[in-house]
């Protein structure tokens, strides 16, 4: 299929991108789709505009961001259809588009509870997505799910990720919003912020010379290498991801730190204490969590108390959302699932803390917060992926990942910035 009507010309691959490839027959839903989107956006500080510029909804005003309908048959069809998956699908195709995306996306995010009418919210379950089959983060699909994204290929990440190949929140110590920046500058602090990050969650952890460290989810050995090199630590550190275990040996080699930390491709819950020793000085993890799996949340926590020595500490980094928001959603596949990170639920603290009590001695003794910092860092990472898009096509990313992955990076950053995500380091301790 080729687009050829208003808004950007490109093929669409129908074996890559199936559900892309063709446009939903909507007919009664594409209708009610319409109406509920003209009525939501009126409340919002959003002008969305058709082919001819005429606008829909009547809302916000000349200052506001502009969301442009480019082929409004297809995008009221798949958001009929598919609901907020369509909206995102929409994008992808290029059906709506918009200048500033974060904006938008920042708009819709800050009055989500407005964006759907409440008669409508209490139906919920009949018309949101269900997971998939083989989605769950079981030991059997935990690898898989993984692989989906964490191999996509190392080449990419390190077109946006900054030098120590960090994909995390990194900590700027500050409050600023991520637009008071610039990118080039805020390419330089971003370095400074992820290595801060790294030394707040070894802080925290009480990583000092000869610890033994356990890592759930080892990146690409970005806090091992730091532990191991600036604190004198041994380091276990574990990933399903062969492309990021094959790098992270690579530069723990380069560094000269390769009879200090060790790599091993597997699952969390196959993993026993080290060798002559009652468990790990500390348990590190970060970003990792969220794709667990809400109900593998307990067995996660449960490893973590297994393997921690007496007196350790466990440090746990994670995405968060508020525990109503949780409960409302957590049932919900979303786009997001479907095309960036299959299988995983971003907890609430609450459910954490839930999950500790349920059958583990852990209890949470510390927590930092730093929501805003994450959407500086999303911000950073989606300006550098722009600089280096044609680096990321000529590894064979089509133009309709582009489009992906720019709403994946947009959405979580306008996430962040409007504070329906948040992210914590969380201490836990006996």
């Amino acid at each position: 299929m080729t687009v050829v009507e208003a808004g950007p010309a490109f093929s669409v691959d129908p074996q890559r991108w199936p559900d892309l490839a063709r446009v939903p027959d909507a007919g009664l839903k594409a209708r009610l789709a319409r109406k509920v989107f003209a009525r939501a956006v009126a409340h919002l500080p959003l002008r969305v505009v058709g082919p001819s510029g005429r606008r829909l909804g009547g809302g916000g005003d000349e200052r506001s961001a502009v969301m442009r309908l480019n082929r409004p048959r297809e995008f009221f069809a798949r958001l009929g259809v598919h609901g907020l998956i369509g909206f995102g699908e929409a994008y992808q195709t290029g059906a709506w588009d918009a200048d500033d995306l974060a904006a938008v996306l920042g708009a819709f995010a800050r009055r989500i509870a407005d964006v759907v009418p409440r008669p409508l919210q209490k139906l919920r379950g009949l018309y949101v997505a269900r997971f998939p089959a083989g989605e769950d983060g079981s030991p059997a699909n935990a690898r898989r799910n993984i692989e989906r994204h964490y191999d996509l290929s190392n080449g990419l990440f390190e077109l946006f990720l900054d030098e120590s190949m960090t994909y995390s929140s990194g900590l700027y110590g500050g409050a600023q919003a991520a637009s008071d920046f610039e990118p080039d500058a805020d390419a330089d602090a971003l370095h400074e912020a992820q290595l801060r990050k790294i030394d707040a969650v070894l802080d925290a952890a009480g990583v000092r010379e000869g610890s033994k460290v356990l890592e759930i989810g080892s990146g690409w050995g970005a806090l091992a290498i730091r532990a191991a090199a600036e604190r004198g630590a041994h380091v276990t550190t574990l990933t399903l991801s062969t492309e990021q275990k094959a790098l992270a040996e690579q530069r723990i080699a380069q560094a000269g730190l390769g009879d200090r930390v060790e790599v091993r491709l597997a699952d969390y819950r196959e993993v026993g204490p080290p060798q002559g020793a009652p468990g790990y000085d500390a348990v590190v993890s970060v970003e990792m969590i969220e794709a667990v799996g809400e109900r593998y949340w307990r067995d996660y926590f449960e490893t973590i108390d297994r393997l921690l020595a007496p007196g350790g500490r466990a440090v746990v980094q994670s995405i968060t959302m508020a525990h109503q928001r949780m409960l409302a959603t957590r049932k919900t596949y979303t786009w997001m699932h479907k095309y960036i990170f299959p299988g995983g639920l971003i907890p609430s603290v609450t459910a954490i803390e839930q999950a500790l009590r349920a059958r583990t001695r852990l209890r949470l003794v510390r927590r930092l917060d730093f929501g805003e910092d994450y959407a500086r860092t999303l911000r950073t990472w989606r300006d550098r992926f722009e600089a280096h898009w044609p680096a990321a096509n000529a590894l064979g990313f089509d133009e309709v990942f582009h489009r992906t992955w720019r709403f994946y990076l947009a959405y979580c950053e306008a996430g962040f910035a409007s504070g329906y995500l948040g992210v914590s380091q969380l201490t836990f301790a006996r």
